[in-house]
């Protein structure tokens, strides 16, 4: 049995990021997602701009509303989408809650720029029955999984020392790659500033930053996104490196190995472990996630509370 999906937002992440990609190679939208994915049925879509919805409808061939009450009422959706402007997000998913239809509901990061905003969200859905998800896309990552699996196994020595490069904004991708390192490395213990940067587009603070995640200190350093996009990883322990680049899409794994030429030196694998990613199908592997949390099984899906988490602890960092 199918489970239907309203997509509330059609920008980038909700239609407009894999338009004009191949279907069968790249899933980066929340529309080419529920519609591929075997255990969801997309219902429609919501959204003020005609032209967005013309092309909803022509590619899905499901209807688009102007009005999100109309689209409940008539769809009556088990999952809603929110991938309007984080500004909007809020007082969408209170839409949704007072219907009373969906029960569940995945929403586009941060879930506020307001901390104390946040944690009504999060307080609102848990009072309604309302599961909360937030679109922290990598933790659902074939390649972030096993990664995890690895640290859990004991198969990486701890603690590990790390260098994030982000981009456009602490709070709009900085919490990527702060939300991933919390999946793996446990939560924030502590911070230092080094260098308090300047704001992307005069509204998001890029720092410099120290952050110890448990017993792990990764630095996270801005880059320059006007000139290029720069989002990377590389954490090191004590019996190897993982490289974390491209934004995720390509991962691998050093081992320490005693240098083959000088017996006294231990020295980093020359060819590394490639480690598999599905980050060009990023979405579909949340829809599948998702599905897998529906059904009552063990699912890596970033929840409303940890999502309220990783936004608290930024903002300690940039109070």
């Amino acid at each position: 049995m199918s489970t239907g999906v309203l997509i509330v937002g059609l920008g980038q992440i909700g239609m407009g990021y894999d338009l004009a990609l191949d279907p069968t190679l790249h899933v980066y939208s929340h529309a080419r997602a529920f519609n591929q994915h075997p255990r969801f049925d997309l219902l429609g879509a919501v959204d003020p701009q005609p032209r967005l919805r013309v092309t909803f409808t022509e590619t899905y061939a499901a209807p688009a509303f102007d009005d999100l009450d109309s689209a409940l009422a008539e769809l009556q959706p088990q999952v809603v989408v929110i991938a309007v402007p984080t500004q909007f997000h809020a007082q969408t998913l209170r839409r949704v809650i007072a219907s009373g239809i969906a029960k569940t509901v995945l929403c586009e990061k941060p879930l506020s720029y307001d901390l104390g905003e946040a944690r009504s969200m999060v307080e609102e859905c848990a009072a309604a029955g309302v599961s909360l998800y937030v679109n922290y896309m990598r933790r659902s990552d074939i390649g972030v999984i096993e990664y995890k699996r690895r640290l859990k196994a004991g198969e990486i020595a701890m603690p590990e020392k790390g260098v994030v490069w982000y981009s456009k904004g602490f709070l709009h991708n900085g919490s990527h790659f702060f939300n991933l390192l919390e999946y793996w490395l446990g939560p924030m213990r502590s911070s230092r500033l080094l260098n308090r940067g300047r704001k992307w587009q005069d509204t998001d603070p890029e720092p410099d930053v120290e952050v110890i995640f448990g017993s792990s200190a990764v630095v996270f350093l801005a880059a320059w996104e006007e000139a290029f996009s720069h989002y990377t990883l590389e954490l090191l322990s004590r019996n190897g490196r993982l490289r974390y680049e491209r934004g995720g899409k390509l991962i691998q794994w050093q081992s320490a190995r005693q240098d083959p030429q000088l017996q006294s030196y231990t020295t980093l694998a020359e060819t590394p472990e490639l480690i598999p990613s599905g980050m060009d199908r990023y979405q579909l592997q949340v829809a599948e996630q998702l599905a897998r949390a529906m059904e009552g099984r063990d699912a890596h899906l970033c929840s409303g509370a940890a999502a309220l988490n990783t936004l608290s602890s930024m903002n300690a960092i940039l109070e």
